[in-house]
């Protein structure tokens, strides 16, 4: 019989360090469980996703995660789980799609009433020009903020443009699983925390999202129901012009804006609707029509 390689020592300390990592996301979920800084919905859906936080929720045993709810406990939890048909040593990845939503009519978890529109699209489309218009069409939709670790620029407002926050505060919420989604560019990190987007469509708010298409992709995974709306530009000489007209970059980089852009026109399929951008107030109305 053939066997694998034996591991050498460089991989056995990274398989190491992967598994502490994954044993503190999983005790991070259960205290943001327990204290209700976190809902059952949320990291059952972070379970689905094929990144190391999915893969390690997978790994968790259902019983271990509805202990972590006050009140519940080991016995508690394993009776659930035997009245709504689910194995004492399920994982969370085992779990079938009606087995998971009887453990979230069990645990009485509401569902989001709102409507949540993700808005995305190449650099240089107006997106922002777009939103803008929204928000004056209709005040009551609420535009969710981005957190980033990197510093305030001249003029911006801590809540208003960004939410600032610490390098070790953006790890934290990381771990219990506090964003929607989150990326890293230029040394900085960027996120949409979770728990005031689940809060406005909870009260039935309708709720705007404009972020980049990798983030897009992981609303997606995280929660199926939202709208995904794709803005493009009315052609690629306009959107050229826009991105040149900006005056605030050099020849290379709008070139490599230029490169990116050509990926993510591609992806306009995985969307559920396509906006063009040729006059901003017609765009905003059609987003308008989605929320």
């Amino acid at each position: 019989m053939n066997l694998p390689p034996p591991l050498t020592a460089e991989a056995r300390s990274a398989a190491a360090a992967r598994g502490v990592a994954a044993r503190q996301l999983r005790s991070g979920v259960r205290l943001a469980l327990r204290d209700g800084d976190l809902r059952l919905a949320e990291v059952l859906a972070d379970a689905g996703r094929d990144d190391d936080r999915g893969r390690a929720l997978a790994r968790m045993k259902v019983v271990d995660l509805l202990s972590s709810f006050r009140g519940i406990g080991p016995v508690r939890a394993a009776a659930l789980m035997e009245r709504v048909g689910i194995a004492a040593n399920r994982r969370v990845g085992g779990l079938g799609h009606h087995q998971a939503e009887a453990l979230l009519d069990a645990l009485g978890e509401d569902r989001p009433t709102g409507r949540l529109v993700v808005l995305t699209g190449p650099s240089g489309v107006g997106k922002g020009t777009v939103v803008t218009q929204v928000r004056r069409m209709r005040p009551d939709v609420w535009i969710s903020i981005s957190a980033t670790t990197r510093a305030p620029r001249s003029g911006e407002v801590d809540g208003v443009d960004y939410l600032f926050w610490s390098r070790e505060h953006f790890a934290r919420t990381v771990e219990q699983g506090g964003f929607l989604e989150w990326a890293e560019f230029a040394g900085n990190r960027y996120g949409t925390p979770r728990r005031p987007v689940l809060a406005r469509l909870r009260e039935g708010q309708p709720v705007l999202l404009e972020i980049e298409l990798q983030g897009a992709r992981q609303v997606r995974a995280a929660m199926p129901r939202a709208f995904m709306v794709f803005l493009a530009p009315p052609s690629w000489a306009d959107l050229e012009a826009r991105l040149h007209g900006r005056g605030t970059e050099d020849d290379a980089a709008i070139a490599q804006r230029l490169a990116k852009a050509r990926e993510e026109l591609a992806a306009a399929g995985e969307f559920d609707a396509v906006v063009v951008n040729d006059d901003v107030v017609r765009a905003a109305a059609e987003l308008v029509d989605f929320l």
